[in-house]
């Protein structure tokens, strides 16, 4: 350790536990090593070890975790975690995923940063965020199998959803000094799940008129992000585009195993590198700590003890600069290719030092992040719920019979319509296919068939609707009802209509 760190020591910050799962597969040994240089940084810190992962599992808890583990990590506020492995088959869940719905870890936050000339970028210079949403989307995990031939996954966006993750990127931007926010959506498909992450994302932004802010197609942003990533600050998305995008940006930044995250919440924060634990390295010397020292940098700082993570990520970047790397990190120039815990105790020896040609950090010492409160239930807030109108049904239907023609079917749900209800089209995988239809459209066993209001649609005589269909040996696998809301089609026209 330098002499000008030990004349720093120690930092005025407060003695703080937080909870640490060592994890599986390269997880201990990257732990191992970022947990040395955080004592060496920061003596008020203290380590609570919460089981995690693989033991957890073979101890018969099929979440991954216990609920005393679960208990420790809410009542530390802070996790500070190594990759972990999840069991295959068995129908196992990803600890991951488990543990950001369980406590709420609403916002996944990831600087995605070249380190050029010292790593190899093809853009020097890039210094992007992604904050995805991590809860909602298809990640709900919500999926049926329906019929023979089709399965579905439910993508669920909700408005609470969208305005707590937004927000969140707002004041990131806010808190650290960032120029513009770029919301990405596919709402040029998805008119209404991503149609209202968008419309959300413009009414927060109207309240930090002193940032910029755009709106792109996630497909076309993705492609910027690969080749113009310079033209990002931050950007905010949805979770499944965020999953993608994020690691897209680590890659093009030079290394993934550079890749820090944050998952915050309200009552509990996670902080975890990017990367997997890599079992086929395990125990051999040779995983970059680097993703998750960088993570634990950003809990540092999450934590409001700047000093040391300075001091840490100055160090880091100093350590980068002289060469020193493990072996899955490219380089430019002469380098010393060290082991996991070599590259640990480098860092450690330029705590207090300054990076050169790389710039330095300076994060400001300040009181523990908490994130501003969600806003009130609907009910809560005095604002006036939307007109809801019922208006309709789609029935969809398991059907194979009459080598699958749409006619033959259209005349069957003509009949059961009832006195309530006309049947107004038949779709088959989102195309319309009755009445009219192309001959040529590929049809599969799962038809969607829309019932319109014919002056007397309720919920009982939707009910109806359903009994009819089954005496005439139809088989419905879903219902949707189909609502208008503040006169507004609360549900998608069918493709070709």
């Amino acid at each position: 350790m330098s002499a000008q760190f030990e004349n720093r020591l120690p930092f005025p910050a407060p003695a703080r536990s937080i909870a640490v799962a060592h994890g599986d597969g390269i997880g201990p040994e990257i732990m191992a090593a970022t947990l040395r240089v955080l004592g060496a940084a920061d003596p008020g810190l203290t380590f609570h070890e919460v089981p995690l992962g693989l033991k957890a599992y073979e101890a018969g808890h099929a979440a991954g975790f216990t609920p005393e583990a679960l208990e420790a990590v809410t009542r530390h506020g802070v996790l500070l975690k190594a990759p972990l492995s999840t069991p295959q088959g068995g129908g196992y869940k990803s600890v991951n995923v488990t543990l950001r719905k369980t406590l709420g870890l609403f916002a996944n936050v990831r600087p995605c940063v070249a380190y050029h000339p010292v790593v190899p970028a093809t853009h020097p210079g890039m210094d992007l965020v992604v904050v995805r949403e991590n809860e909602e989307d298809t990640y709900a995990g919500i999926e049926h199998r329906q019929t023979d031939e089709v399965v579905q996954c439910l993508k669920l966006i909700t408005r609470p959803g969208c305005e707590r993750i937004v927000r969140h990127a707002f004041e990131y931007a806010l808190a650290n000094g960032r120029r513009k926010v770029t919301c990405m959506t596919k709402d040029n498909i998805m008119k209404l799940t991503d149609g209202l992450f968008h419309a959300v994302f413009d009414e927060v932004a109207a309240g930090y008129p002193g940032i910029a802010t755009e709106h792109m197609i996630i497909d076309i942003g993705t492609a910027r992000v690969a080749t113009r990533p310079r033209d990002f600050d931050v950007i905010v998305t949805p979770n499944l585009y965020g999953d993608i995008l994020s690691d897209v940006a680590a890659e093009v930044a030079g290394s993934i195993g550079f890749a820090p995250s944050a998952n915050i919440g309200y009552r509990a924060s996670m902080f975890e590198a990017v990367h997997g634990s890599a079992p086929d390295i395990a125990g051999r010397d040779l995983a970059n700590p680097s993703g998750l020292l960088l993570s634990a940098v950003m809990m540092l700082v999450h934590l409001g003890r700047g000093a040391p993570a300075t001091a840490i990520h100055n160090a880091w970047l100093r350590t980068l600069e002289d060469g020193v790397l493990t072996g899955d990190v490219p380089a430019a120039g002469k380098v010393r290719r060290v082991g996991t815990q070599a590259f640990a105790d480098a860092v450690i020896e330029r705590l207090g030092q300054r990076p050169e040609r790389l710039r330095p950090v300076d994060y400001p010492s300040r009181a523990e992040a908490v994130p501003a409160a969600p806003k009130p239930r609907l009910a809560e807030t005095g604002r006036v719920p939307a007109d809801k109108q019922l208006e309709g049904v789609d029935l969809f239907l398991h059907w194979d019979q009459d080598g699958r023609s749409p006619a033959a079917l259209g005349a069957r749900l003509e009949r059961i319509a009832g006195p309530e209800f006309t049947l107004e089209l038949v779709t088959n995988r989102g195309v319309k296919v009755y009445p009219g239809g192309n001959p040529h459209t590929l049809c599969s066993d799962h038809w969607r068939c829309r019932f319109r209001d014919a002056g007397e649609a309720s919920p009982l005589a939707i009910t109806r609707l359903m009994a009819r269909a089954a005496e005439a040996g139809l088989d419905v696998v879903k219902t949707e009802n189909l609502y208008r809301f503040d006169g507004k089609a609360g549900y998608s026209q069918a493709q070709g209509a």
